[in-house]
């Protein structure tokens, strides 16, 4: 199921007209493309098996096998999320909660079954570790749109498909703080608006994480709605990496309410 992320390198704008990619002449602005990834990543509802592979710098893994669903409610304005950690020992039991809001802050919680306590996540805390990972919780979930500044630069080549660039901005220093970057450079899909590739800044600029899309599949053909499969976070600063890969993924759009509450991740 997924708080990504789920969804960056600035351009120059040359000549008043150089800049101009396919985006613009098909009258499609930075917002309306990253809205258009926003609609298209929202199943009614899901329910998967993940494999979460965390890597250290020399290579060295570490895996946890996580179960998760999704599901609309508010007519599509909030996606729930819920994660229950199946293995390892030392995890088992733990539950991440999220309700995705389309335009105020997230609502997070997490359960940890050694205090046996439900800890509430600040949305202002949005930039921490997911459980360990290279992905953050900002990572995991779908931003605010109206939170950020977006421009469009020169189409090009990815994952055997054309892609637009799409550099997104905060707005404000508040925002910048939350999300954990200055800047995100996504890579989209063409054919089925789905992030293919993403770099993420750091708040002094530099170049902290990238993140690589892989097997992207239909999972509601009537509303084309895609899923990844497959995403993997390196960090470029200190050589590790995190691979969350979908063993099992259903369109569940009857997946039960009572997943989506702080009394189903208490159950352990």
């Amino acid at each position: 199921m997924t708080r990504q992320g789920l969804l960056l390198s600035a351009f120059a704008l040359v000549g008043g007209s150089a800049w101009l990619g396919t985006a613009r002449a098909e009258g499609l602005s930075g917002r309306e493309i990253m809205e258009k990834v926003t609609t298209t990543r929202k199943l009614a509802g899901s329910e998967a098996t993940i494999k979460m592979s965390m890597f250290d710098e020399k290579g060295k893994a570490r895996e946890r096998e996580i179960a998760s669903a999704t599901k609309l409610f508010d007519g599509g304005k909030t996606e729930k999320r819920v994660f229950r950690f199946l293995s390892p020992a030392d995890v088992q039991g733990t539950g991440v909660l999220i309700f995705d809001y389309e335009n105020k802050p997230d609502d997070m919680w997490i359960f940890m079954p050694a205090l046996r306590k439900t800890r509430r996540i600040l949305s202002s805390h949005g930039a921490e570790s997911f459980m360990g990972s290279e992905f953050s919780f900002s990572d995991l979930n779908i931003p605010a749109l109206d939170d950020f500044n977006y421009s469009v630069g020169k189409d090009e080549a990815c994952g055997g498909d054309t892609c637009y660039v799409v550099d997104v901005t905060p707005k404000t220093k508040e925002t910048a703080a939350n999300d954990g970057y200055s800047k995100k450079t996504y890579w989209v899909s063409k054919s089925k608006f789905v992030v293919m590739r993403g770099l993420f800044y750091a708040q002094d600029g530099k170049l902290l994480k990238e993140l690589v899309t892989r097997d992207v599949k239909l999972l509601d053909p009537k509303n084309k709605r895609y899923r990844t499969m497959r995403m993997e976070m390196i960090n470029k600063q200190n050589g590790r990496r995190s691979v969350f890969e979908s063993t099992k993924m259903n369109f569940a759009p009857g997946t039960k309410d009572e997943y989506f509450t702080t009394g189903y991740i208490e159950r352990g």
